[in-house]
């Protein structure tokens, strides 16, 4: 078996060490190398190949964001960024993965008790992953311009007998831009949309906004009890669940602080689940690029309750685990590229009551 062969970019020798110790842990991961700054980077990468790189944002001569922005452009290779779990690191990690970055970890807290137990099984994780993304999908896309907004044709709760179209979309790695791209193609008047994208916390403030910025939609995150309207986009919040369940005529946003569902929080098969029982055939159903399978089984009961499913193909996925779960299930009504899926969706909600 071939071993991962990784290159580690980080101005401090600390978090070097830290690094290295944990992935060369893993036995199908070999370290071959760590550079303090991007120019010996540079370099390194054109002696060594390295089949992924992890990358911190802010180091000296050259920070992390200008060095991507050149690598992708020069030699696309997979990269996981290091990143600060603050709001201030969120929009930089943002910009990072819209450059082509894989994924994101925590910068490790060197001065915490058990550190390698804490971010090994993360950072092992995602460097395998990026191992087996797909390059072309995540080389640099064309930015996506802000939008001016403008009226909605429709902004309140628009129902037909009781029931209201709703869309629910769920995404992990490789999601912050893929979901850009579905909802820049929408129409002010679309019906809802409930987006869970596995983010933390810190992030989703930044995300929400950028979604915001690219959609004649409304993007926000809502608050426990919120009414569901027409023309608005609702992220669930980083650390929470987000669910839709059905008051009288009126679809309402439910944030549960539960367990971790598939090992996340937010967990997409929560809001799929509830969609399924309160929504039922009046929903269309969207699973995007992701590691794992979250979001597979609750897709499945969206389509055996009647919804429309959509999942985006092997090809333009960062990372077909999430939609290749699902599809595997049998549970895909449609196989749809990337830069088609918008269109998929308000064709199917024409369709529906």
């Amino acid at each position: 078996m071939n071993k991962i062969r990784v290159l580690i970019v980080d101005d401090s020798l600390l978090i070097r060490k830290v690094l290295a110790a944990v992935l060369s842990s893993a036995p199908d991961i070999e370290v071959i190398g760590a550079a303090e700054d991007p120019f010996v980077a540079r370099d390194m990468i054109k002696q060594l190949n390295p089949d992924v790189l992890t990358l911190d944002i802010e180091m000296p001569n050259m920070n992390g964001i200008t060095f991507l922005r050149n690598l992708m452009r020069l030699r696309p290779t997979p990269v996981v960024m290091i990143s600060t779990m603050t709001e201030n690191g969120a929009e930089e990690t943002l910009e990072a993965l819209a450059l082509g970055a894989v994924d994101f970890v925590a910068k490790p807290k060197i001065n915490a008790e058990n550190t390698l137990a804490m971010y090994s099984e993360e950072i092992i994780a995602k460097v395998r992953n990026a191992a087996r993304t797909n390059v072309k999908a995540i080389q640099l896309r064309e930015e996506t311009p802000h939008v001016v907004k403008t009226t909605p044709m429709q902004k309140t709760t628009r129902s037909n007998a009781g029931f209201t179209q709703l869309i629910a979309l769920g995404s992990s790695t490789g999601g912050t831009e893929a979901i850009k791209v579905v909802v820049k193609s929408l129409p002010a008047d679309c019906p809802p949309i409930l987006i869970t994208q596995h983010l933390p916390a810190a992030f989703s403030q930044s995300f929400v906004q950028h979604i915001d910025s690219v959609t004649q939609m409304t993007a926000s995150i809502p608050t426990n009890g919120q009414i569901v309207e027409w023309g608005n986009i609702y992220l669930a919040p980083g650390g929470f669940h987000m669910a839709v369940r059905r008051v009288n005529n009126q679809y309402i946003i439910q944030i549960e602080d539960g367990e971790p569902v598939n090992r996340h929080k937010p967990a997409v098969d929560v809001l799929f689940h509830s969609a399924a029982k309160c929504v039922k055939d009046n929903a269309v159903c969207v699973l995007l690029t992701g590691m794992g399978a979250d979001g597979a089984v609750g897709m499945q009961a969206m389509k055996e309750a009647g919804a429309k499913t959509i999942v985006q193909d092997e090809a333009s996925s960062v990372v077909w685990g999430m939609p290749g779960a699902a599809f595997k299930l049998g549970c895909a009504d449609y196989v749809v590229p990337l830069d088609d899926i918008a269109a998929k969706i308000l064709t199917l909600v024409k369709t529906l009551r």
